[in-house]
């Protein structure tokens, strides 16, 4: 099991990356930044690729509607190349009300779009001249464009052809396809001894049809962490800020996918409320109205002994990156005690 983070949102993304940066020394593997309508994540991937040494780089997630598949795959060839092979692509559709709302571009066919932009980016990286039929016509065909394009192949030499592809996926039909394609999978909302009754059947028939040299699927789990008992209330409502955000207000009722999830894991009653209460933006009552097993189930705060057993239930359910958003007046001692627990 490895350890991560993500690189906290901010107006100072230097500062945010110069303490992800500090963390490195105290055994973090990998550090995540993510992209919704934010500064993008490529500007502090480079960065980070250039101020560290040994840590594992990811974009969790560049959104698959706001690029090409091949500036995608010239994207993660590049950081790639400057951090020495310590990239991972993440990729997610997003939501609607970003795709469309920030973006402009319609908000289609996700799944599908997903397997062609990884079936492009692994062609690019070997080399090979991209051509594709499907969603992504490449070239364009006759009677579309001026009829000059061409097959090519990217210039360069990408440091590695097997570039890690991360999904964050959620839905049925886009988690067997990451358990098919991808090396590893992002979820979210996601507690641990939920994750065979819920998501098991379309990790299996993922599974089933996996080329073997993907090596085992990856995946990401944790939440949440404070080990100091003065700073374990003001983690519980920090998740429940966050949790209320996604289950109540990323997306239009009926197109929440966080919520969806929320209710699947045995909480159907509590989603909608959750999602009634935050879209009338009644969001202290959203955040009240989360209940205290869940919060409990999907962070790691308290004390060593119930940290340890969350660590274990986390791995004895698949899980091999433990991926954490401290809350600390010490972080570099906490992800040196994590390291030390979850040897």
């Amino acid at each position: 099991m490895k350890l991560s983070t993500v690189l906290p949102y901010g107006d100072d993304p230097i500062r945010n990356a110069d303490a992800v940066i500090e963390l490195e020394k105290a055994g973090l593997d990998a550090v995540w930044a993510a992209e919704a309508y934010s500064f993008d994540a490529v500007s502090l991937l480079g960065y980070l690729a250039a101020r560290t040494e040994r840590m594992e780089i990811g974009a969790a997630i560049l959104p698959i509607y706001s690029r090409t598949p091949t500036l995608t795959a010239m994207t993660a060839a590049g950081l790639d190349a400057l951090s020495g092979g310590r990239f991972n692509l993440g990729l997610g559709a997003s939501g609607p009300q970003v795709i469309e709302g920030f973006h402009g571009v319609p908000y289609d066919k996700p799944v599908a779009r997903t397997r062609e932009i990884i079936e492009i980016c692994r062609r690019t990286w070997r080399r090979e001249r991209v051509t594709n039929e499907g969603l992504y016509p490449i070239p364009l065909p006759e009677g579309q464009g001026t009829g000059l394009g061409k097959p090519l192949k990217i210039i360069n030499y990408p440091k590695r052809a097997d570039i890690p592809i991360w999904v964050a996926a959620l839905g049925e039909k886009n988690l067997e396809m990451t358990a098919e394609l991808a090396q590893g999978w992002l979820p979210h909302v996601v507690l641990p001894e939920k994750i065979r009754e819920v998501f098991g059947a379309s990790l299996d028939a993922g599974l089933a049809k996996r080329d073997p040299e993907l090596g085992p699927l990856q995946i990401t789990g944790g939440g949440i962490c404070a080990i100091e008992e003065e700073m374990f209330e003001p983690a519980r409502q920090a998740a429940r800020g966050l949790y209320a955000l996604y289950i109540g207000g990323m997306g239009a009722r009926g197109r929440n996918f966080y919520n969806t999830a929320f209710q699947r894991q045995g909480y159907e009653a509590e989603a909608k409320l959750v999602q009634d209460l935050y879209l009338d933006g009644r969001k202290e009552e959203a955040m009240a109205a989360l209940p205290d097993d869940f919060i409990e189930k999907v962070t790691l705060i308290g004390p060593e002994g119930h940290v340890r057993e969350r660590i274990a239930a986390l791995r004895e359910s698949g899980i091999t990156y433990l991926h954490v958003n401290p809350m600390s007046p010490n972080t570099p001692a906490l992800f040196s005690k994590l390291k030390e627990w979850m040897s």
